[in-house]
């Protein structure tokens, strides 16, 4: 299928270059175009977002994803292309938008006759090698159009699936998000434990290497801080200082609109907020984390 990209940054690049290796034709566009290497990726670049529809050419029905952050930047592109493309056409919108926005948008969208699928998309900078954890929601026509590219980026044949109507793929995301946070806090705990027992003068990368092998608690997060403590068991250089990215909010006020009790999420949140205003081992733990499989900065350590 033939396919625009609007937002190359981490993830954005790993889509395109996952669905290239997979027979896709991609066209992308990023606000920072110059500063791309598209001959290196193999995606067709755009200098603009009317110059990315225009080069859509092969098929009747246009497919945009769109890879940008939450929020403004979201708005504002998704309403770019509302004037720029026709009735028929379908946007998809890959990122972590909150999902009554979403809902808003495709009532919206419906209005010039164009489609928007949301697709909570899970993987990570990993996703582009591994393939990607995909909850879609939205126009069921719309998605049954989009599967091929939906299979092609999925983790194997069960990667991918329909969630519901709009807002349903993000609503799902947005719970996958909060129960991250949760099993995220638990590590962190665990190592500072393990880290403040002096007397045992533990290895925590050798427990963390351990633990993969058979274990209850084998997971790809635990994969991932097992990376980060080979690099440096003490995780000298991560300030203990944790960032959240708003999902986890969401969730915990979706919990109180339904008087349904999230102890384990709302805990670890509230300990993000803590962390930054105090040192210690955990929270270099977390941040790790986020670094490891999203790619998000880390505060060095002063």
């Amino acid at each position: 299928m033939e396919i625009g990209i609007v937002g190359l940054g981490k993830m954005g690049l790993g889509i395109s270059k996952r669905l290239i290796k997979n027979g896709h034709s991609v066209f992308g566009y990023d606000s920072q175009w110059k500063n791309v290497d598209y001959n290196s990726t193999g995606i067709s670049g755009s200098n603009s977002i009317t110059d990315l529809v225009d080069q859509l050419t092969s098929e009747p029905q246009k497919v945009i994803w769109v890879m940008v952050p939450s929020g403004s930047a979201t708005e504002s592109t998704i309403k770019n292309l509302s004037t720029a493309l026709n009735k028929g056409d379908i946007i998809i919108d890959g990122g972590n938008s909150y999902y009554k926005e979403t809902i808003k948008r495709a009532i919206k969208l419906k209005e010039f006759g164009i489609s928007l699928l949301d697709s909570g998309t899970s993987g990570g900078v990993w996703g582009e090698e591994e393939g990607y954890c995909l909850m879609i929601g939205g126009d069921k026509k719309a998605y049954d159009h989009c599967k091929p590219l939906f299979k092609s980026l999925a983790a194997g044949p069960s990667g991918s699936d329909y969630m519901g109507e709009s807002g349903a793929g993000h609503f799902v995301k947005m719970i996958h998000n909060g129960i991250e946070y949760g099993m995220m806090q638990s590590m962190a705990e665990g190592f500072e434990i393990l880290h403040a027992k002096n007397e045992f003068d533990l290895d925590l990368h050798k427990i963390s290497s351990l633990w993969r092998h058979g274990s209850v608690v084998r997971s790809w997060l635990l994969d991932l801080m097992d990376s980060a403590l080979s690099e440096d068991s003490e995780l000298s250089d991560v300030a203990p200082y944790v960032e959240d990215s708003g999902e986890g909010r969401w969730t915990i006020l979706e919990s109180i609109d339904l008087d349904v009790p999230s102890h384990a999420i709302t805990s670890s949140l509230y300990s993000r907020f803590y962390s930054r205003n105090e040192d210690s081992f955990g929270f270099k733990v977390l941040a790790s984390l986020r670094n490891q499989f999203g790619g998000h900065n880390i505060k060095k350590a002063k």
